[in-house]
């Protein structure tokens, strides 16, 4: 009766293990994330630099794009552009997205000294 409880455990424990493995691999810290429908944007989440959300919404107008892009921060800035866009309008995307914005380095004021 002990050996079955003790499979089962064991078995359950291996299951939830892979779920969470294969499940939660999201581990960045999404810095923002844009919602565009026929053009134009029907939602967005965090803090969109101005220049770059004016720049996207000029692309995704004027080819009527239905896409998703989300900005994460895990280590350095990676930005995702929906699949069912193409490479060319994928790499404008980009060419316009701040990435120096993200990768300046703070300067630790703790440790100057005068």
């Amino acid at each position: 009766m002990e050996d079955t409880i003790i499979k089962i455990l064991v078995i359950v424990g291996l299951i939830f293990l892979a779920y969470k493995l294969i499940f939660s691999s999201r581990s960045g810290l999404t810095i923002f994330e844009m919602h565009f429908k026929d053009g134009k944007l029907k939602s967005h989440k965090g803090k969109i630099p101005e220049r770059f959300e004016r720049e996207s919404r000029a692309i995704a107008k004027s080819n009527k794009l239905t896409c998703t892009i989300r900005a994460e921060k895990s280590g350095h800035v990676r930005l995702h552009v929906s699949a069912n866009v193409g490479d060319n309008l994928t790499q404008q995307i980009r060419n316009q997205f701040p990435f120096e914005y993200y990768d300046k380095k703070q300067q630790d004021s703790s440790k100057l000294k005068c």
